[in-house]
């Protein structure tokens, strides 16, 4: 049974990067915010917006532990996930987790290109962004770095680095 739940920043290449190694494993890929979605008919900033961070964790919390008793599944979380709550024990008492760790001026390129998919940073020049970004990951990594693995993600461009990437990423877990 494979159950693995990949952690990181926005923009750290968890769904990219868990959709080649769900395809490699023959496994199910769940992004927890696509999850949040289709339960809820309504997508993740409308549900910020509309009931306030505090509910969305909670709600967030009630989908992590459903989708966590799936099996042969890779579950990609949102970069919140691990930060609230009790969820990063959970989700390390329940599967493998991997923290996908990515240099700040890699997931700058990565943010910038799609700040318009991102409400927390449509309205960002580039300096604010790097900030953003800097004090985000300093606030989060504590909690990243409970996961029982990490993986340093800045080369997922290309198909080949992908690939490279899911031989690299199942030698560490061993799979």
């Amino acid at each position: 049974m494979i159950r693995i739940f990949l952690t990181g920043y926005m923009g750290a290449g968890k769904t990219t990067l868990g959709k080649a190694l769900a395809r490699e494993l023959n496994v199910s890929l769940i992004d927890l915010d696509w999850y949040i979605e289709e339960r809820t008919h309504q997508s993740v900033s409308e549900l910020f917006t509309e009931q306030g961070e505090a509910s969305f964790r909670r709600l967030e919390q009630a989908m992590l532990h459903e989708v966590a008793q799936f099996e042969d599944v890779i579950i990609s979380t949102g970069g919140g996930t691990p930060c609230f709550f009790d969820n990063m024990a959970y989700m390390n008492a329940e599967g493998a987790t991997v923290f996908l760790d990515v240099s700040v001026p890699v997931l700058f390129n990565r943010l910038r290109i799609a700040k318009r998919q991102r409400p927390l940073l449509s309205n960002k020049n580039d300096e604010e962004l790097v900030g953003f970004i800097e004090q985000a990951l300093a606030e989060r990594k504590p909690y990243y770095r409970q996961a029982q693995y990490h993986f340093k993600a800045d080369h997922l461009e290309t198909r080949r680095e992908i690939n490279q990437s899911v031989i690299m990423l199942r030698d560490l877990l061993k799979i």
